[in-house]
């Protein structure tokens, strides 16, 4: 290997197919792990560790902060122009309690050299040094629209982290690491808190950069299919050798041990108009040894799945059963040097502080006297098993997975970056924390922030306050000054040719099976069969698709004719790669949809057998008549929806807003969006009321769904053909319910609402939505080019970097539904202002060749991201179910590869009809929304 680096260790990975080498680069003591195997999805990242010393985020604002230009690419926006012209499979940067990471990642091996390039002259060479409005823009600024006008702060981390703090999650999380570390830096808070991100000066932004972001200090990664010597040599040559070694003090030391736990209380705002009753949030909290420790690292992984996470396990069902909060959660964070372990009660009532710390700790007395089951042990192990041999990541590149993973030992000792692929009960160091709800505490908090901005103000004189302003302008005009030509044309574009011209091609081979579709998507999947036993619910009345969402929680989490939910779970875990329900909804033309049931699992193919026994059980034989079991699932979803909605505002407000005039859109809100978490909450207030009408509801759901002539069958896998199935399969519809003639299609009713929904966070998700067909106008493949041209440029510009939040999306579907939104959003009307003038954009819209090169690039980039076998399978089936052909796809992608800027221009009509319908929806601030009211119909206090 490079004579610039010391080999250290050599290791073969049989599991990564591939070997593993940890390198040391002998000028600067840069620490190099590389994975060489026969991946083409490449990874390169390189991190730092990045201790916070204070609250002020300074690690955060510095992630933003260096993708803003750097020496040999001095444009304002690399990160910007990479996304838009590169076929990346992964381009982020992320910040950690205490390290830093920037990953990226691509299967085109030019286009993978670019972004190496790009993000280590980035981290090394930033153009902060030089401008010092990049930490204000990223970071914070004071904000003064006009000499008469009131100060505010501004910028991209601050108005993230108000998202973040908005969250009850994330604020009991940060609560947590802070009261068992308090003397490290996980005591700090490295996103930023609000509240202290405006101490954060130019000068301690620079010296956190200078100290920190030095080779000696840096963790490098390269895995897949490359010559390593190649970009070892390029590192080193470009980058690497003009340094010297320099001892960098980013060590800690670790937090002493408790002599007796701790006991913290906090609050969290909840909304003038929210009920505070039942609402407090209880977290048993352990520090378990250190990271290093191998066997303790996995263990408490298996632990928790046996005792905490899997369905009935003991100490959660203990809690349950004790009606101690309407959800009981676990989780172990063993990504920081010193791991912590918690159990969380959510929206419990203040009085059962005791309650919830006895019963666990007499719970795992009991188990620690008695042993823990031997079959949720084995079930344990499975799940992992099955999850690790799967390595199915989703979208993100397996080798970034195992980057990320490294970093869980690596950070704490050089030489162990390959060691991860009776503590609870006599441990001291240990903290409870109870978060309680405060009515008018975001208000509190948003007036003392006011009350500080007036004073700063007054404490300026007059020549001070036009200073302010003109600054204030200046950033703004800065914000709009595009980067020149030269400057943009410093990063290489990969030429058209490097893509590929025609579309994967599906894979649907139809069988006929006891008069049942099945098809057979022929993908590669390492002995794994992937199988969807689906159910068309096009004709189950609307007044019984909130029990149809309802069932899909509700099996596989109460008790069989044959066996308990624990019991359930355990064998699920043991025979498959689990089972799950699940319901979708696919968009049609012409305004209509396909709903589906879904009943799926995974397995190894001699499980089969063991996997269709187990789905024949849960969809024909469970207790749906257990109403304090019911009771329990329907507070558990009531508590996650109401989470998820907020957390995802975007979202929930974007399908909201289609939902006034796309039934697509107002069916997906019937069983996942705010219309299902109406009834879930109906129903939990009022469960003793409501408990025979829910039972009857799934009963009657469940003999509409499961029905012969609804039912088709999808199974991936090339190993081992569908009739290994046949004769399970035969049994399954054996027992389905008798087929119904006398039957009407689904109706669903749009009416424009025009809603805002109040909640107690402090930003905003602005959503506005059209369909631009029954406008008359069709849909084309330079949509994807313009959403790509919005999403980085006017939306970006606008809504992120003049405005200050923290991402902007826009769609556009093929059957016309699309929308506008926001995400941690300070502002309200001006966003929809922003929207407004989208059409003027797109009329006016101007471009080089090689920009809409760019364009197409970036484009293509996102229609291509790689699919697991599992993914290609369901990619087949939907466009099946839909009647979507190869050829529909291949028009869409010869458009966007011929897009024009005269294609873009053209749009603009369209783009007009879409923000004229006038749908908007916001969820938000419930002040921000009452000073801007004019924009809605009605104002709704529900989350």
């Amino acid at each position: 290997m490079n004579k610039n680096y010391t080999i250290i260790k050599e290791e073969k990975i049989e599991e990564l197919d591939g070997t593993g080498y940890l390198l040391r680069h002998n000028k600067t003591g840069a620490r190099v792990v590389v994975i060489s195997n026969q991946d083409d999805n490449k990874v390169f990242q390189i991190g730092f560790k990045t201790p916070p010393k204070d609250d002020t985020g300074v690690a955060h604002i510095l992630e933003h902060s260096v993708l803003c230009g750097s020496k040999e690419f001095p444009m304002k926006d690399p990160f910007v122009e990479l996304v838009k012209g590169s076929l990346n499979t992964f381009l982020n940067a992320m910040t950690y309690p205490d390290k830093t990471v920037y990953p990226v990642a691509s299967q085109n091996e030019k286009d993978f050299f670019n972004l190496v390039h790009v993000y280590l002259d980035a981290v090394f060479y930033p153009n902060i040094y030089k401008k010092p409005e990049i930490m204000e823009q990223e970071g914070w600024h004071y904000d003064l629209e006009s000499e008469d006008a009131p100060v505010i702060y501004n910028g991209v981390v601050f108005n993230e982290m108000k998202g973040v703090f908005s969250s009850p999650d994330q604020q009991l999380a940060r609560i947590i690491q802070k009261s068992l570390l308090p003397d490290t830096p996980y005591g700090f808070e490295s996103g930023g808190d609000p509240v202290a991100i405006p101490d954060l000066t130019y000068e301690m932004f620079l010296d956190f950069h200078r100290t920190y972001y030095h080779p000696s200090n840096s963790y490098i990664y390269l895995y897949g299919d490359m010559d390593v010597d190649q970009y070892l040599d390029f590192i080193h040559e470009h980058y690497l050798k003009n340094y010297e070694e320099k001892k960098i003090d980013s060590s800690w030391k670790p937090q002493e041990a408790f002599g007796q736990p701790k006991h913290v209380e906090e609050f969290y705002p909840v909304g003038e108009n929210d009920s505070e009753e039942g609402k407090t949030y209880f977290a048993y909290n352990a520090v378990i040894g250190n990271s290093l420790d191998r066997e303790l690292y996995l263990a408490f992984q298996i632990l928790d799945r046996a005792l905490f996470g899997a369905p009935g396990a003991p100490v959660k069902k203990a809690l349950m059963d004790a009606g101690i909060g309407k959800d009981i959660g676990s989780s172990y964070d063993n990504g920081i040097e010193q791991p912590i372990f918690t159990i969380e009660a959510q929206e419990a009532r203040d009085d059962q502080e005791a309650d919830f710390i006895r019963i666990i700790e007499e719970t795992l007395e009991k188990i620690s006297e008695e042993g823990i089951s031997r079959r949720s042990l084995t079930a344990a192990f499975n799940y992992y098993e099955f999850k690790y041999k799967e390595s199915n990541f989703g979208r993100f590149p397996k080798g970034l997975i195992y980057g990320l993973q490294m970093y869980d030992s690596w950070l704490y000792d050089d030489e162990k970056p390959f060691i991860h692929i009776k503590y609870l009960l006599n441990n001291p160091h240990k903290s409870i924390v109870v978060m309680k709800p405060k009515k008018g505490l975001q208000k509190e908090k948003d007036e003392k922030e006011a009350k500080t901005l007036k004073a700063y103000k007054e404490s300026l004189n007059s020549e001070e306050i036009k200073k302010l302003a003109e600054e204030t302008k200046r950033l703004k005009e800065i914000q709009e000054t595009p980067s020149t030509k030269e400057e943009l044309e410093k990063i290489p574009v990969l030429d058209i040719e490097d893509i590929r011209k025609e579309v994967k091609p599906f894979s649907n081979q139809e069988i006929t099976m006891d008069n049942i579709k099945v098809l057979w998507h022929k993908y590669f999947t390492n002995k794994i069969c992937y199988l969807k036993l689906t159910f068309d619910m096009s004709y189950v009345a609307m007044d019984l698709v909130p029990y149809a969402a309802l069932l899909t929680e509700v099996l596989t989490g109460v008790d069989t004719q044959k066996r308990t939910y624990l019991e359930l779970g355990n064998d699920i875990s043991i025979e498959t790669g689990g089972i799950a329900a699940t319901m979708s909804v696919l968009p049609k033309q012409n305004n209509e949809f396909l709903p589906l049931f879904t009943v799926k699992t995974k397995c190894f193919y001699p499980n089969i057998k063991k996997a269709f026994d187990l789905m024949e059980e849960i969809v024909f034989e469970s207790k749906l008549e257990d109403k304090k079991r019911l009771k329990e699932i329907i507070g558990q979803i009531y508590t996650n929806l109401k989470i998820q909605l907020k957390e995802n505002g975007h979202k929930t407000a974007a399908n909201r807003a289609m939902s006034y005039f796309s039934k697509y859109a107002a069916y997906k809100e019937a069983i996942q969006g705010i219309g299902m978490y109406e009834s879930i909450k109906e129903w939990y207030e009022n469960f003793d009321a409501c408990a025979d009408q829910i039972i009857a509801g799934m009963k009657k759901a469940q003999q509409a769904i499961f029905q012969k002539q609804n039912m088709i069958v999808s199974y991936t896998g090339k190993e081992e053909k569908p009739e290994i199935m046949k004769e399970e399969l035969t049994h399954f519809a054996s027992r389905l319910y008798e087929d119904r003639k006398d039957r009407e299609k689904v109706e669903i009713a749009c009416l424009q609402k025009n809603e805002g929904f109040a909640t107690a966070g402090g930003v905003q998700y602005a959503a506005c939505a059209g369909n631009f067909i029954t406008e008359g106008y069709s849909y084309t493949g330079a949509l994807k080019v313009l959403q790509m041209i919005f999403s980085y440029e006017y939306l970006w510009i606008q809504l992120r970097v003049k405005g200050g939040a923290y991402g902007c999306m826009c769609s556009f579907g093929n059957q016309g539904d699309s929308m506008f939104v926001t995400y941690r959003d300070p502002n309200l009307k001006e966003s929809y202002e922003v929207y407004e003038k989208a059409a003027d954009y797109v009329k006016d819209f101007d471009a080089d060749e090689r920009d809409m090169k760019k364009y197409i690039i970036g484009t293509i980039s996102n229609m291509d991201m790689p699919m697991g076998p599992d993914d290609m399978g369901a990619r087949s089936f939907s466009a099946y179910l839909i009647q979507k052909t190869e050829e529909d796809l291949q028009k869409d992608r010869d458009q966007v590869l011929g897009c024009t800027k005269e294609d873009i221009r053209a749009l603009a009509p369209l783009i007009a009809s879409v923000v004229q319908e006038g749908n908007r929806c916001c969820i938000g601030n419930e002040e921000k929304l009452e000073q801007a009211k004019d924009c809605f119909k009605e104002i709704r206090n529900i989350l």
